[in-house]
């Protein structure tokens, strides 16, 4: 029992905060966090523990939403269904592109994410404005029905539903953190001479986390699809390819939870601050500064060994067993 809530106490008490969040903050600001955190786990997953920093992660967040884009505005409209098509497109085109890009690293792999990001925006702006409808951007809000047990076609319903998502994405990451897998990301990022030295491909691995963590984004440019009920080439835009880095950085770089922090500070700075200054990212950008030079954790890394002392300490010391009882 003890050991499962040591597995789960951090998800617990990140998702008890969304949840509590919900009852006295606006829920199109609740949704947002939400998106924004599973938008930003896959960045944080492949700078954390694999060491590549993107600036591409507005792609493949626009071609989940472009995914589920296509399908709720020319084929059906089942937004549940919106969402799989988002989230295979996602997957096909991390695969597409994977087995080029994980052989680059450090800021050749940053560049040419950046690139992507470009030509995207530049296709679903130009080269397929009559499909995707160039600036104007797809409507489709009208054109989804409602869902049995959760209408996420309602914003109250589509909170329960992305909570549910955002909770399984974060067992997910957990689980990955505690499997080989998981090490084997960390070790092609330390040394990776040594892991294929013990065997393993460094390229596979890296293959491996790039589709996995890509693929979350496009899940979560899907969700973003359904809530607003409309996509628009903005939404890859490179002008908001630094976005998730900042977020992550904010709440701690490779932490399982800075990208809910982070996304809580920066959606609340931005709703915020924007009120008052028109110009809010030069506030956002001397607090990074700040937060780096302070030690490099983010807002999540420094409060954990606290929060850890806080919950646990009161923790008492369990004897070990003899070699006698665990022969039996």
């Amino acid at each position: 029992m003890r050991k499962a809530f040591d597995w789960w106490w951090g998800i617990a008490l990140a998702f008890s905060l969304l949840a509590a969040m919900r009852a006295f903050l606006p829920l199109p600001f609740v949704n947002e966090i939400l998106i924004f955190s599973i938008y930003a786990i896959g960045c944080s997953f492949l700078l954390g523990r694999v060491g590549f920093i993107s600036f591409g992660q507005p792609a493949y967040l626009a071609i989940g939403a472009y995914g589920t884009a296509f399908y709720l505005f020319y084929f059906g409209t089942n937004p549940y269904i919106g969402i799989l098509a988002g989230l295979a497109s996602g997957f096909i085109a991390a695969l597409i592109v994977g087995p080029l890009f994980v052989r680059l690293r450090s800021d050749y792999f940053a560049l040419v994410n950046l690139a992507l990001a470009v030509i995207v925006f530049f296709l679903m702006q130009k080269v397929l404005a009559p499909i995707t409808k160039g600036d104007n951007g797809l409507w489709f809000l009208t054109n989804m029905t409602s869902t049995p047990v959760l209408d996420i076609t309602r914003p109250s319903q589509f909170f329960v539903f992305a909570f549910i998502v955002g909770l399984a994405i974060w067992a997910f990451y957990k689980y990955l953190d505690d499997t080989l897998f998981g090490a084997c990301c960390l070790a092609t990022k330390i040394n990776e001479d040594k892991l294929q030295f013990l065997g393993y491909s460094n390229f596979s691995i890296r293959l491996a986390a790039f589709v996995i963590a890509n693929t979350t984004t496009a899940l979560a440019g899907s969700l973003y699809a359904v809530y607003i009920g409309a996509v628009s080439p903005e939404i890859t835009s490179p002008a908001r390819a630094a976005d998730p880095v900042v977020v992550i950085l904010l709440g701690g770089a490779g932490t399982l939870y800075g990208p809910i922090v982070g996304s809580i500070a920066y959606t609340g700075m931005k709703d915020v601050i924007s009120k008052l200054i028109g110009n809010w990212e030069m506030i956002i950008g001397p607090l990074l500064v700040i937060i780096m030079l302070a030690g490099e954790k983010g807002i999540w890394g420094t409060l954990e060994p606290w929060l850890k002392t806080l919950l646990f300490r009161n923790k008492s010391v369990v004897p070990q067993k003899n070699s006698s009882i665990e022969g039996n």
